[in-house]
């Protein structure tokens, strides 16, 4: 950036040498009269590193924090109880519990990441997520930060599954949102931009996944992974076809993950 001002990534343009602000995209604009035109040209927008266009607001991001919050509420109502909820028929369902994904109940690896065990939960995993993906989702664009949310969340499951308990049961959306925390790191380093940030709100969150008990550490270490590998494909994907290589690197990822689970299910 030649201004060298604070910045967000969603204000930042593509240059013809890295990336500035909306302010010196402006003052770099030619100046002076111009010749008349027949008719206005179509507005040009930029795209980001991922590919997408900007988007106005992170529209996906709060649609994933109603679906949380709506699940909860549901648990809630179906436990007669606040701090309890996981005794609920629906959390019993969708929670991550190895032996029962083994049996052939795959859906728990997913629906696992939208159960949370009491209030204090869920608020800390959805301000996670607005503070962490109203960052993110400008720059990859709605349907890759969905994308990228899920992989997170497969991948917080899936370490559970591969080298916890089976006896555990696991649940919450941490798994998807340390997948954004590795993501937000990644499009940093991607940007050239300083990834310290990042980093650190990484490293002070896993010191907390060791301190603070009944928390799954793997799940935080496999979400984490896995959204870092995932944003890789798409922010790294070449220019040319690079929706394809995106849908068929972040499948490919997804593919690798449950076959690797398909092995460890055959030994439970």
């Amino acid at each position: 950036m030649r201004c060298e001002r604070p910045f967000c990534p969603q204000c930042l343009r593509e240059a013809s040498v890295g990336y500035q602000c909306v302010e010196c995209v402006g003052a770099a604009a030619p100046t002076g009269p111009r010749p008349p035109r027949a008719s206005a040209p179509a507005p040009r927008y930029g795209r980001t590193v991922a590919g997408a266009t900007l988007a106005a607001k992170p529209v996906t991001v709060a649609a994933l924090i109603v679906l949380n919050v709506a699940v909860f509420f549901w648990t809630v109502v179906q436990a007669a109880s606040l701090s309890n909820n996981a005794v609920a028929p629906l959390f019993q369902a969708w929670s991550l519990q190895p032996t029962e994904v083994a049996a052939g109940q795959w859906w728990r690896l997913f629906t696992a990441g939208f159960l949370h065990f009491g209030p204090l939960h869920l608020a800390f995993n959805m301000v996670a997520l607005w503070v962490i993906g109203k960052e993110l989702e400008p720059v990859l664009g709605r349907v890759r930060f969905l994308a990228l949310y899920l992989v997170g969340l497969l991948g917080g499951s899936a370490a559970p599954f591969l080298f916890g308990s089976v006896n555990s049961q696991v649940a919450g959306a941490s798994g998807a949102v340390f997948g954004l925390m590795g993501g937000l790191a990644v499009v940093l380093r991607r940007m050239k931009l300083s990834a310290r940030p990042a980093l650190t709100l990484i490293g002070l969150n896993l010191v907390l996944s060791f301190v603070v008990p009944d928390i799954s550490i793997l799940g935080h270490l496999g979400g984490l992974v896995a959204g870092a590998i995932g944003t890789v494909v798409l922010v790294y994907a070449p220019a040319r076809n690079r929706n394809g290589w995106q849908a068929g690197g972040i499948a490919a990822l997804v593919v690798v993950l449950l076959l690797i689970m398909e092995l460890r299910a055959v030994t439970l």
